[in-house]
């Protein structure tokens, strides 16, 4: 499992209340009920109506995915690929079926299957590109949701301070009182831009980035797939996807 969120958005808090707490506040005091239940609950609520109720099926699990997700560096393939290379240009293609087993990927798993099945280049190429492309859509609307809280929240945190004030002008009657009120209005403000920049937007580029990684390996894979399907020099493609690497990555390959 990859920290980083949970470093990010856990850390993130802690600076807030340290912050609340050095300048001679209290953290209890931010942890209002109304506020709190106006924010995060209108928040989700208005998020969900921006999309389709298969879309709000999938929150749980994008969140599960925004702190449990680890994705595999593209880089790793290419020592399969190039082992499935040099196989397939001694015994053939078929010869690859025994070979499967010991492969982790799915997606290139998919692709040699569909090799030795005897799939057309442009054919194979073209349903692992639509896979690619639908795995992309996917993580957009998986992103969208969060990126759309981190727009809403701050202007419901606005609606509550503004609902906050509305009470403060109907008790200033009672001037004791009205400390503690104005105060209670802000908090709602403090809410959605904190939840906003904190939570919402981090998750949403925390999603494009998983989804940026898983796509980057599968298309290595179908580059692998192509080359060994037309029968090329192993080194020829150990250089090819290597050259496909982030720079980081492909100094790392080279050296290795």
């Amino acid at each position: 499992m990859d920290p980083a969120p949970a470093i990010g958005i856990g850390l993130g808090f802690v600076v807030v209340i340290t912050a609340n707490v050095m300048e001679g506040g209290n953290p209890s005091s931010l942890l209002m009920g109304p506020p709190l239940l106006l924010v995060f609950g209108t928040t989700i609520l208005i998020s969900i109506a921006g999309g389709t109720m298969d879309d709000a099926k999938n929150i749980v699990g994008s969140i599960v995915r925004a702190f449990t997700g680890n994705v595999t560096p593209a880089s790793s393939l290419i020592p399969a690929v190039v082992t499935l290379a040099e196989r397939a240009r001694r015994e053939g293609l078929l010869a690859l079926e025994d070979t499967l087993s010991t492969i982790d990927d799915p997606f290139l798993v998919k692709g040699v299957t569909m090799a030795i099945d005897g799939t057309d280049p442009e054919e194979l190429r073209e349903i692992l590109e639509a896979e690619v492309h639908a795995k992309r859509s996917e993580d957009r609307q998986s992103a969208k949701f969060f990126a759309d809280a981190g727009a809403y929240a701050p202007t419901i945190g606005i609606i509550g301070t503004v609902m906050g004030l509305v009470h403060v002008l109907e008790n200033l009657s009672t001037p004791d009182e009205l400390g503690p009120l104005i105060a209670g209005a802000f908090v709602a403000t403090l809410w959605g831009v904190t939840s906003a920049n904190v939570i919402w937007l981090p998750l949403s580029s925390r999603i494009k980035r998983l989804g940026e990684l898983e796509c980057a390996r599968m298309e290595l894979a179908i580059e692998g797939v192509a080359a060994i399907q037309a029968g090329s020099n192993p080194r020829i493609i150990a250089q090819k996807l290597t050259s496909l690497l982030p720079s980081r990555q492909r100094a790392e390959e080279e050296a290795a």
